[in-house]
């Protein structure tokens, strides 16, 4: 074997998951009911195996993985960049204004996610971003990375970057 062997690795342990609270926004009156997933998180990449037999220490990628699933756990995850949704923050609540209806959260159990709707297909490349954002996981050897977030058996949205040209696709 030469080192321009290419191994894909696939990351996807029963521990890389969040439960969260959301509803889909589907126009400026149109919502779901607020209401909960388990969410699954995998890791597949792309990478030269070295001469040592390894292509990197992916005991560090999982260690990140892990990380990122326990930002959203237990949380009701709201998005900042909806058209649709308002937020608003006073007495220590957040209150989630849509269309008429003002959803009221504690502050606490709230996390506001820079994205436009929570939906898998928003989750992944934001988790992409994040998991690209770490230094440690900057320092590795990869040729390409895919993130994957299921909100249930069988659905799954899968967000792609290509380290080589630093393209991202989801």
């Amino acid at each position: 074997m030469t080192d321009q062997t290419l191994t894909r690795l696939e990351i996807s342990k029963e521990y890389l998951n969040f439960s969260a609270g959301h509803f889909t926004i589907f126009s400026a009156t149109e919502r779901e009911n607020l209401h909960g997933h388990n969410f699954q998180v995998r890791c597949e990449v792309m990478a030269r195996v070295g001469a040592d037999g390894l292509a990197f220490d992916y005991v560090e990628l999982k260690r990140v993985l892990k990380s990122l699933c326990d930002d959203l756990d237990e949380r009701v995850l709201l998005p900042q960049h909806s058209p649709h949704l308002r937020i608003a923050h006073r007495d220590g609540l957040v209150h989630a204004h849509f269309g008429n209806e003002c959803i009221p959260f504690l502050e606490r159990d709230v996390l506001l996610l820079p994205i436009r709707n929570i939906t898998i297909e928003e989750l992944a490349p934001l988790l992409l971003a994040r998991l690209r954002d770490r230094p440690e996981i900057a320092a590795m050897q990869m040729c390409s990375v895919e993130l994957g977030v299921s909100s249930g058996r069988g659905q799954w949205a899968i967000a792609r970057w290509d380290t080589q040209h630093g393209e991202s696709e989801s």
